[in-house]
């Protein structure tokens, strides 16, 4: 069987261990054969394909990025749409799909699936907010990169006694911050589930103060104070029709100051948590995950994805990863609050 693997949505560390996971186990275990779309769904699109023999996944488990390239391309927009992808198929000899990808990619393979393509599905998201998965690949490692720079956030703010925002990925869930937060002993974290005011917000940077400390705030892009419409986004809408979100930490910064009197810096970490190499865990997850798509794959497995449940992986529709995204619960939430101030 020939099997075409994609990279969709934004890159994420621990791609190239799934696409390495992928085909050493396909071609050691199954004899298949193995082909990389470029650049996520346009690829697929635009027949767009590289050979994927054994030796081009040596050692790239630990390397960050992906190999294929990848796209917020919509297979449905423009030329595209099922008949065109299976005349490409058809055209490339290619029996199945092994998509990895988020929220917006394993969508677009849902409806792909149920328009008869045979597609197995990855989930890969930093913010770790896909239901019926513990956890996705590349959270680890986001929550790494982000620890280390409030980390380095801190000693700056003590050194001039500053109040230090810094803002972290998280669109409509903050796992992220949260775990950052909680990590790196911020006196206040800021999640798209909860709404704060500013008030609350600038007592629990006075309280920090007032005990010699410098205040450190960590908050998700998608965050909304009780006094917001919609998450702060001025950069229009990705090719999904999603608003492209960031800056909600230096819409703070002069807010924060202004109610405390304390000279307050912002900083976004933007695309720095998606860089890099992944961290051991997410490599290990992220291996396991791509040797069980193959397997989905023998098994015809259509119209599933693979998922992390406690320690062992599982197979799950496409319907119970997309039907509601996994949020921040509220007892997660409380625990980090006594924490604040």
């Amino acid at each position: 069987m020939k099997i075409g693997i994609l990279t969709s949505g934004g890159d994420c560390p621990g791609l190239n261990a799934v696409i390495r996971g992928t085909v050493l186990k396909g071609i050691k275990v199954h004899g298949h054969e193995f082909v990389g779309f470029r650049d996520g769904w346009r690829g697929v699109v635009e027949g767009d394909v590289m050979d994927l023999p054994r030796q081009s996944v040596r050692g790239i488990s630990r390397q960050g990025g992906t190999i294929l390239g990848t796209s917020r391309t919509n297979p449905f927009d423009g030329d595209g749409g099922p008949e065109v992808i299976k005349t490409h198929l058809e055209r490339l000899g290619i029996q199945a799909i092994i998509a990895i990808g988020g929220e917006g990619t394993l969508a677009a393979a849902k409806r792909l699936t149920d328009a008869g393509l045979k597609i197995v599905g990855v989930p890969k998201t930093v913010d770790n907010d896909l239901e019926a998965t513990d956890y996705t690949f590349g959270f680890d490692t986001a929550v790494h990169i982000a620890t280390e720079a409030i980390d380095r956030l801190r000693t700056t703010g003590e050194s001039h006694h500053r109040c230090m925002i810094a803002e972290v990925m998280g669109r409509n869930a903050g796992w992220i911050a949260l775990h950052a937060g909680i990590a790196s002993g911020a006196h206040a974290i800021l999640i798209p589930e909860q709404q704060v005011s500013i008030g609350q917000i600038t007592s629990w940077v006075d309280k920090a103060h007032e005990r010699g400390r410098a205040p450190l705030v960590v908050v998700a892009e998608g965050f909304v104070t009780s006094g917001m419409q919609s998450p702060h986004s001025i950069r229009g809408m990705d090719t999904f029709g999603r608003p492209r979100l960031g800056g909600i930490a230096d819409q703070l910064a002069p807010e924060i100051e202004a109610f405390t009197g304390i000279e307050t810096r912002a900083t976004t970490l933007g695309h720095i948590q998606r860089g890099g190499v992944p961290s051991a865990f997410d490599r290990v997850l992220a291996t396991r995950l791509g040797m069980a798509a193959i397997d989905a794959v023998v098994d015809g497995r259509w119209g599933t994805m693979v998922s992390l449940s406690g320690t062992e992986i599982n197979h799950v529709e496409f319907e119970a990863a997309l039907g509601n995204l996994k949020t921040v619960p509220q007892h997660r939430y409380d625990e980090a609050a006594i924490l604040f101030g």
